[in-house]
């Protein structure tokens, strides 16, 4: 269990910072487009530092296609809470639907058949 615990972490930090880098700049519109473009590239810089490694342990136990799937499942999770909290967006239930037929894509891809 241990093994497949950081390989999830490092892949939710990664998110965290990746999130940032692609939206993030949206609380900024009035800067200018170069401006935000270099400050995203330096936070993805960091996004990679860990989500690199998170592939190359991950690997280890999971499938790429499982990693993959963990990761897009992560990306969505980390988006939600952010679009919420940070951006101010409304949840809404289509969104919740959207994000439970992509857990369900999980337990398919995780499923010993």
């Amino acid at each position: 269990m241990q093994a497949a615990f950081l390989p999830v972490f490092l892949l939710v930090l990664s998110n965290v910072f990746m999130t940032i880098a692609w939206y993030g700049h949206l609380q900024y519109k009035d800067q200018p487009l170069f401006k935000v473009i270099i400050i995203a590239w330096l936070i993805a810089f960091v996004e990679y530092c860990f989500q690199v490694p998170a592939n190359r342990i991950g690997h280890e136990t999971f499938s790429a296609a499982q990693l993959k799937v963990m990761q897009e499942v992560i990306s969505l999770v980390v988006f939600g809470v952010f679009s919420v909290l940070v951006l101010k967006e409304e949840f809404k239930w289509n969104y919740a639907v959207a994000f439970l037929l992509i857990i369900a894509a999980v337990v398919v891809m995780f499923k010993k058949w």
